[in-house]
């Protein structure tokens, strides 16, 4: 009732200057796509040339090689046998339902996402460590980037490089990148400062310091900001799939519109399955990692 009382007292600021204001925003935008937006399309070419040389590359190569390869990196990282032979497992069940290609296209958006959730988290995260001014400036639009629902970055995205792999990229990173910014950010102010302290004493620079003491120390929490942007990215394949993303979100959302239960419950599983093996793989490194670490401080 307040708050109507409050709208009644200003019904021409409701609903006039609100609609105009409306209009001069979406006027200006428009405008803007108009103006710049071939531009923009030529800014974003490399990144468009990447992904489709990517996805080439993993349709093309055969699927006994492309496995060899996720199988021992899995192994590499983790070090488990179980957690390999889940891994293989787990692909292998995915190419016997048919579901490889949609499979590696998947993986071509979400690696490409995720490298480039790495390129821009860590460095912001790393000057979010080292200025209290500029982690009290990042950390709002954080939290707007993690409240605002998903549909809405489409929507600009769309607006300015229509459907397609780069939108669908762009809107990915904006959605999952926000916990490696903070764990990023995080790890590096948990480094014990007697440490850094230490590290001072015996003359080494400002970039010596972060890239010998704070990164190695800080990596287990960065790698659990890499896990969460990994699962969140993967939750974005089927929204994503709505602007012409290929992979395994598009078999859902036609499983969605013409009710095929079988289709989009085993294209979920699949989504589910190389979810639970990135999530295993990078915990399973970053204990490695704490072990390493806490052997080297025991020594």
């Amino acid at each position: 009732m307040a708050s109507q009382s409050w709208i009644s007292e200003f019904p021409e600021l409701d609903r006039t200057d609100l609609v105009a204001l409306r209009k001069l925003l979406d006027g200006a935008y428009r405008d803007f796509s108009r103006s710049y937006g071939d531009g923009v399309e030529a800014f974003f070419s490399p990144l468009l040339h990447l992904l489709v040389w990517f996805e080439k590359l993993l349709l093309a190569t055969p699927w006994l090689l492309v496995l060899a390869v996720l199988v021992g990196l899995a192994y590499w990282v983790s070090r488990s046998v179980k957690l390999t032979m889940g891994v293989t497992l787990a692909f292998l069940l995915i190419g016997y339902f048919g579901m490889w290609d949609d499979t590696m296209r998947t993986l071509s958006i979400i690696t490409v996402a995720t490298l480039m959730s790495i390129a821009l988290g860590v460095p912001i995260g790393i000057m979010m460590a080292r200025s209290d001014r500029v982690q009290n400036t990042v950390t709002p639009v954080l939290d707007i980037m993690q409240t605002m629902p998903a549909f809405v970055y489409l929507i600009p995205v769309v607006m300015l490089l229509g459907i397609g792999k780069v939108p669908g990229v762009i809107a990915v990173v904006v959605y999952a990148i926000p916990p490696l910014i903070r764990l990023t950010n995080l790890g590096i102010r948990l480094v014990d400062r007697d440490v850094q302290e230490a590290a001072v004493a015996f003359g080494a620079t400002p970039m010596q310091r972060l890239l010998s003491v704070q990164l190695p120390l800080a990596m287990p929490t960065i790698m659990a900001g890499i896990n969460q942007t990994i699962m969140m990215a993967l939750g974005m394949v089927v929204i994503a799939s709505m602007i012409g993303v290929q992979g395994l979100g598009q078999p859902v959302l036609k499983s969605i519109t013409n009710q095929y239960f079988t289709m989009g419950l085993l294209n979920g599983l699949a989504i589910v399955a190389i979810a639970i093996t990135f999530d295993r793989v990078s915990q399973a490194y970053a204990r490695r990692s704490q072990r390493h670490l806490q052997g080297m401080h025991g020594d």
